[in-house]
């Protein structure tokens, strides 16, 4: 049979016929329901009725009892009697039908409405001492799992729930379905989410900013996403006031390009905190490269799951120097003192007195005040290693894509490499890097420390690689370019270029550092990293830093000094610059050399080529009294000294700002 001519099935076509009566007009939809209930209701009654032994003998007694039946169940009236009494009472029911059905439709739109205002997210949080979020990218899981972490572990969360707002120009079942899975909300957490613009007054007040303990603006992703900042802390000085009193909350954001931090901070007010992200960014890539385990060393310390930075006063230690302090703290380590106007003195001379007012700055497990013991560690002074380590060779990089913050990484690898550096820089032909215009720094008059290179390949293709001899590079990093900004699937250029560095390994049993910006943190999960290799996600350090801000706001100056400042004062360094290889000693001989050289120790990595990842885990703060044997593939986790004192070892290439040579300070002998 030809296709026009075969038969439709009845069921269809009935179907089909019902569909277009129902389409027709509301009296016909009512009349159908009608048909429906009657063809439904009147047989049962009949049934009950001719089933009931109490049931009339009669016929028309019978006919009467279906009609009450039928009409108690449909809510008509039960009255018997002249067809004209039963129409009448027809037509009282339907009237009594239609007003209740108008009550019912009139409550149903409003508590629909209203449901619908609600799940808008328009309606106002009428909260105090709360955290609010202001923005929507993927730093916000990071930021918000550690307030909730911070909040716990400062024993708040006692009092009643957390809550944490989030405003942003989202839809707000999906932020609070996004949120609450991944970061496993408990009963003492409660999520508000509210959509509006951040930078609209109006939107801001939903979320009762005034009467909030903290305010975390985040950076935004987009081209015009540090104006967006600005505009949203001018907002937000809109409703809290220029005065910045002490009942003002803690305003923490974060710009992309340094070039907008003094307006950001003009903005924010006297209470505000502002951080540089592109740059701190650039840094850690820096330092990832030079020591793999670099990343989980930082994000060790700056999140609430282990030891982290707290500021404490110690009144007995007020006229002691700060190397007795550093000898007689057990379980935390000295890192500096905050002076009394605020001012953070970090890596001071050993020598340097304590005054009063001095606050003691720590990295410890928890913020209660430290106890000095009553002696001086024991310093094994056998152990200790020659105070001038031999310098390392140059170094040869390679460098996979390229976004707004390669020139950053350009720079520091140029202000800190050894003579006789290779840079080797692989870009996409798309990415912009790689016309006559180019952004990145090329070699130039002078350049003698670090000899740049630039190859144009398609990082997608499996053969991007050829023609490079890896096993020559002592380290590679990955970058995702910017054309992937907004993407909904970022990372795969960056993941395709870790799979090709990981086939390699693998193929050539070699073992290749690498580290890879990530900008999704869910590409952590799935990405082929070797057991040296890293992925750093964008902006996740800064989210830590504004999280440990906002828990401790007199943090913001110490931060700044190790991050901006310094320009990345942490540093792992191999044991064998502090003590001797193969010889037992305590803890405290490491810190007492490292106070030598002018840098405080706060853990170690101990190497144990048997793991899978030998380079991650450091233990921080072990205990002065901890003594081990140290090897030469163990690092020593220190916070250096800053340009412009003494005590800086120069010959490292860990530091990227430059210090003076060091002076090895007196001490007092220890006793045993």
């Amino acid at each position: 049979m030809a296709r026009g001519q075969e038969r439709t099935p009845l069921r269809q076509r009935a179907r089909y016929l019902f569909d277009r009566t129902l389409a027709r007009s509301t009296g016909t939809l009512l009349g159908w329901l009608a048909m429906c209930c009657l063809a439904v209701v009147l047989p049962v009654s009949t049934l009950l009725v001719w089933t009931d032994p109490a049931a009339p003998r009669s016929f028309t007694g019978r006919l009467t009892l279906v009609w009450r039946t039928s009409a108690e169940t449909l809510r008509l009236g039960a009255v018997a009697g002249t067809p004209a009494r039963m129409l009448l009472s027809v037509l009282l029911g339907l009237i009594a039908l239609l007003c209740v059905s108008t009550v019912v439709g009139v409550v149903t739109t409003g508590l629909g409405d209203r449901l619908t205002e609600l799940r808008r997210g328009r309606s106002r949080v009428l909260e105090r001492d709360h955290d609010v979020v202001l923005g929507w990218t993927d730093q916000i899981f990071t930021v918000v799992s550690e307030l909730i972490a911070g909040r716990s572990q400062g024993g708040r969360s006692a009092r009643g729930p957390h809550v944490i707002t989030v405003l942003a120009d989202r839809d707000p079942a999906h932020m609070d379905s996004a949120l609450t899975p991944a970061l496993e909300v408990t009963d003492r957490v409660r999520l508000v989410c509210r959509t509006g613009m951040p930078t609209d007054p109006d939107a801001l007040a939903l979320v009762t900013p005034g009467a909030a303990r903290a305010v975390v603006v985040l950076p935004a992703e987009d081209s015009d996403g540090d104006l967006t900042v600005v505009r949203t802390l001018l907002a937000l000085r809109t409703l809290l006031g220029t005065d910045g009193g002490r009942s003002a909350p803690r305003v923490v954001a974060a710009v992309h390009d340094g070039r907008y931090v003094p307006a950001a901070r003009l903005a924010a007010g006297p209470r505000g905190t502002v951080l540089e992200t592109d740059r701190t960014a650039a840094r850690l890539l820096v330092q990832a490269a030079r020591r793999p385990g670099m990343p989980t060393a930082l994000r060790d310390l700056l999140d609430f799951s282990g030891a982290e930075f707290h500021v404490t006063d110690v009144p007995e230690a007020v006229g002691l120097s700060f190397e007795e302090v550093a000898l007689r703290l057990e379980t935390s380590c000295a890192v500096g003192l905050l002076r009394p106007d605020g001012r953070p003195l970090l890596t001071p001379a050993p020598h340097t007195v304590l005054e009063p007012g001095d606050r003691l700055v720590t990295v410890a497990h928890d913020d209660r005040t430290p106890r000095l013991t009553d002696r001086w560690a024991r310093v094994d002074t056998t152990a200790l290693a020659p105070p001038a380590p031999a310098p390392e060779p140059p170094a040869r990089l390679l460098l996979l894509g390229w976004n707004r913050r390669a020139p950053m990484v350009v720079d520091a690898l140029r202000g800190t490499a050894r003579p006789g550096s290779v840079l080797d820089v692989v870009t996409d032909t798309a990415s912009g890097a790689a016309g006559p215009g180019s952004p990145w720094p090329r070699n130039g008059p002078g350049d003698t420390p670090l000899n740049v290179t630039h190859h144009t390949r398609d990082l997608a293709a499996p053969d991007a690689l050829d023609g490079l001899d890896l096993s020559a590079y002592d380290s590679v990093m990955a970058l995702d370019s910017d054309r992937a900004r907004g993407a909904e699937r970022p990372d795969e250029r960056t993941l395709l270029a870790l799979l090709t560095l990981r086939s390699w390994e693998e193929r050539t049993g070699r073992v290749l550092p690498v580290v890879a910006e990530l900008r999704d943190h869910r590409s952590r999960t799935v990405a082929p990293l070797g057991p040296a290799s890293h992925a750093v996600v964008h902006g996740e350090l800064t989210a830590l830093l504004m999280a440990q801000i906002v828990q401790n706001p007199e943090l913001a100056a110490v931060f700044e000094e190790i991050f901006a400042t310094r320009g990345g004062a942490l540093a792992l360094r191999p044991a064998a610059r502090y003590v001797l290889p193969g010889h037992e000693a305590a803890f405290a001989t490491v810190v007492a050399a490292a106070l030598d050289r002018g840098e405080n120790a706060i853990g170690y990595h101990a190497h144990d080529p048997h793991q899978d990842r030998p380079h991650d885990g450091v233990l921080l703060c072990p205990g002065t009294s901890q003594r081990r044997v140290w090897s030469a593939e163990d690092q020593i986790l220190v916070l250096t000294a800053g340009p412009g004192r003494d005590g800086g070892a120069g010959d490292d290439t860990d530091d990227l700002t430059p210090a003076l040579p060091a002076q090895r300070p007196e001490r007092v002998e220890e006793p045993d």
